[in-house]
């Protein structure tokens, strides 16, 4: 809880402005290109964690998007293959996805410095999957001049696109449990996604109706619906960005 109101603390004082600060002084063109970029070098990851899930579609689909936007899409920064004739959209995957899908549970609930809400099962794969690409490719994964600017700009990224939502949930009566139940709740979303139709008609219970009133902000903010966030350190940003894609 400390750890809480400390980071949330920094974020008001220096993280929120740097964010807005970004927004305004690069225009859009600008920003969607370096997100494009963030989101092209996770792609590796992508592809083999649907391998570990057992999704050869999937992973072929990752790894022919990858090839298109390496060559005719400018290294990542314009994202050609999610456009016709490919569509080919970036799908979000994680380590902490794959352990999810083969049932291991989030575990305890952790708010850390620079890291911000995650769980012990989180935690655990955002580590294996920084350490993917610095151990098997090197330079210039592994190399300082990559890691602090791309690192910077992922955080400026994500803080752009969720400014609105993480103000609702600062605003809440206990803004902790609010982060805490949207994190979790959306976490769970994603990995549930990763399953067939079928299986989440088994598991997954009915969405509830919409509420005709809306809270007020004096109350913990219900979590977001699951359909734009991706998992910590790569997931979807950008606040104009795209949503998840849901598994076929």
């Amino acid at each position: 809880m400390q750890s809480f109101k400390a980071v949330q603390a920094v974020d008001g004082a220096i993280v929120a402005p740097l964010a807005r600060g970004y927004k305004k002084g690069l225009p859009r063109p600008i920003r969607r290109g370096i997100h494009n970029f963030l989101d092209h070098v996770q792609e590796p990851i992508v592809f083999l964690n649907y391998l570990l899930q057992l999704k050869p579609g999937k992973a072929a689909e990752t790894l022919g998007r990858f090839a298109i936007n390496s060559t005719i899409g400018l290294a990542g920064v314009v994202d050609v293959a999610k456009k016709k004739p490919f569509n080919l959209p970036h799908r979000p995957n994680s380590l902490a996805n794959t352990l999810g899908y083969y049932g291991v549970g989030p575990g305890p609930y952790l708010f850390l410095p620079i890291i911000g809400p995650t769980t012990v099962r989180d935690l655990f794969g955002l580590t294996v999957d920084r350490l993917v690409l610095p151990t098997t490719v090197g330079a210039p994964f592994n190399k300082a001049y990559y890691t602090i600017p791309t690192s910077v700009l992922s955080a400026l990224d994500y803080r752009v696109a969720f400014d609105d939502r993480l103000s609702e949930i600062q605003n809440s009566a206990d803004s902790y449990a609010a982060s805490r139940k949207h994190y979790l709740d959306r976490r769970k979303a994603e990995i549930d996604r990763l399953h067939s139709p079928k299986w989440r008609a088994l598991h997954v219970p009915p969405a509830q109706p919409p509420m005709l009133e809306q809270p007020p902000v004096s109350q913990p903010v219900p979590a977001l619906s699951p359909t734009n966030l991706p998992a910590p350190a790569g997931e979807q940003a950008l606040g104009e960005g795209a949503q998840a894609q849901p598994a076929h």
